[in-house]
């Protein structure tokens, strides 16, 4: 049975987010289908020219976000 792998069955698989059996089915797929490899390639290539940002929020903003969590917190309780 042929399986069909979507674009997005390979961008988790390129950020490792697939089972082991997904990991064994698109593996042999890509064994098989060229079309597939060369898009699963593309893929790798603009991940690796992606930048690695992190991106944290501010002290501000999480306290913001706590003390909203506090004030709904009592309301609830009433």
């Amino acid at each position: 049975m042929k399986q069909n792998f979507t674009l997005n069955d390979l961008t988790r698989f390129v950020y490792r987010e697939t089972s082991e059996t997904e990991n064994a089915q698109i593996t042999d797929a890509l064994n098989v289908d060229n079309e597939l490899y060369t898009q699963l390639e593309t893929l790798e290539t603009a991940k690796a020219m992606l930048p690695n940002v992190t991106f944290a929020p501010t002290d501000r903003a999480v306290n913001n976000i706590l003390r909203y969590s506090q004030l709904t917190a009592l309301e609830a309780q009433f």
